[in-house]
């Protein structure tokens, strides 16, 4: 062993999965994963800034791990990565917290593995130790990991007012084909039996290829790679979404009948103010275009509450947006301003208790929907792929194609099974069933 390891990670599935790969790359080197941060030999933090909550949380983690290093482990190695980390942010973050050795902008490891390379501790290792690390999963993951998230596009370029992240991910590109093949593949035999591919906006994916390379073309070849049962992707934008890329959801099987597209305003004057991209008919049409061709669709989104100039009536014009389309689930957050983007130059003039009042009347609505929705699954029988065992309460947990959390008891192995389960109870946001005999859902 060479040492330990330890990356905490908060934020999106982006993260999650630059995450994964720099601990294969850890693995690789020699280095074995241990729980508390502050034993470990390497300690990661992968950050978020997209909000401010998810920021002040990096900033309190850092902290301690700081005060740690300096108090009694000297030669603990310290790294911030991620959105935290921008071109702009790596000198100013270096003297607000001088303690920190490395800082890495977004999916960029290799920075941290060229300092170990360096470091007087490793100077035994080489970098030849890293030639399978790219596609394999880290021990942590690799006897009870299920599904993976692999990155198809990387940055964003479109800009919207209120986002940081075309600041600290740069520009949107895609990834080659034959990369993102080459690792599902790998992660298949690894076990993997569910892929999600990301994207800040995934229905871009291939604008800067050969023609006839896009995410519709992506989705059907990585549906013939053996070994997966499931394929999902995510986000979407309303925009880019186009009927070529439903129609693939639609005629491929492995593809889940998931799309997560927000709409994060339901006022065409917030809209245009966030510069989204498109009216509220707009985002009507492209609901009622995939309800067309997948009429069970499972429809997530994403909702702010609060942002610049909202009134009253244009929040209304949110919930009345979502009362009509019945979305799946709505994820909400609360506006709040991110240095350098254009909304941050506005005036945040809706008080907090009132984004605080519209996130609660929101979350009400979304829940009722979603208790809806899933009462009319009760009696039915579902297709599950199983995620996990929960020790502590004796139960398998899983998803459905459309994404809903079921949970059962069943006396066996079935990780990573697709099983057929009865569903005895429903709630706004997970569902409880009992295992059907696939010969007695046949008879």
């Amino acid at each position: 062993m060479t040492g330990t390891y330890h990356i905490w990670t908060i934020g999106c599935q982006m993260n999650e999965a630059d995450s994964r790969h720099l601990a294969s790359q850890l693995e690789a080197l020699g280095f074995v994963e241990t729980r508390p941060a502050m034993e470990a030999d390497i300690a990661v933090l992968n950050t978020c800034v997209v909000r401010q909550q998810p920021e002040d949380k990096a900033v309190a983690k850092l902290t301690d791990l700081g005060g740690v290093k300096n108090a009694r482990r000297p030669g603990m190695i310290i790294a911030l990565m991620g959105c935290m980390v921008g071109k702009r942010e790596a000198e100013d973050l270096a003297q607000q917290f001088p303690f920190v050795d490395v800082f890495m902008a977004p999916s960029q490891t290799d920075v941290l593995i060229d300092f170990i390379l360096q470091h007087d501790a490793y100077s035994h290792l080489n970098r030849a130790q890293l030639e399978l690390a790219d596609y394999r999963l880290p021990a942590v993951n690799r006897e009870k990991a299920i599904t993976a998230f692999v990155p198809v596009t990387l940055g964003c370029s479109h800009a919207c007012s209120y986002c940081i992240i075309p600041y600290r991910r740069g520009p949107d590109r895609s990834r080659a084909p034959e990369e993102i093949l080459s690792e599902v593949r790998a992660l298949a035999a690894q076990g993997i039996k569910e892929v999600n591919l990301l994207g800040q906006i995934v229905d871009r994916y291939g604008f800067d290829l050969e023609e006839g390379l896009h995410l519709a073309w992506l989705l059907k070849e990585v549906a013939k790679i053996d070994g997966l049962h499931r394929v999902r992707f995510l986000t979407s934008h309303p925009a880019y979404i186009d009927e070529e890329l439903i129609r693939a959801v639609a005629e491929t099987e492995k593809v889940c009948p998931y799309f997560e597209i927000p709409f994060q305003a339901g006022s065409d004057r917030i809209l245009e103010s966030m510069r989204r991209g498109y009216t509220q008919q707009e985002y009507r049409d492209i609901i009622s275009n995939i309800r067309k061709w997948i009429p069970d669709a499972s429809i997530n989104t994403d909702v702010i509450v609060g942002y610049p100039g909202e009134t009253e009536e244009d929040f209304m014009e949110t919930l009345k947006l979502l009362e009509e389309l019945q979305l799946d689930l709505v994820h909400i957050a609360k506006y709040s301003p991110r240095p350098r983007t254009l909304s941050s130059k506005m005036k945040d003039d809706v008080p907090e208790e009132e984004k605080e009042n519209r996130r609660i009347r929101l979350d009400e609505l979304t829940a009722r929907i979603n208790a809806g929705k899933s009462a009319e699954l009760f009696g039915q029988t579902v297709e599950v792929l199983v995620e996990e065992f929960q020790e502590n309460k004796n139960r398998w947990r899983g998803r459905t194609p459309h994404n809903k959390l079921v949970f059962f008891e069943y006396n066996g192995d079935c990780l990573g099974q697709l099983m057929n389960i009865r569903i005895d109870w429903t709630g706004p946001f997970s569902l409880i069933g009992t295992w059907v005999d696939s010969q007695e859902t046949s008879s």
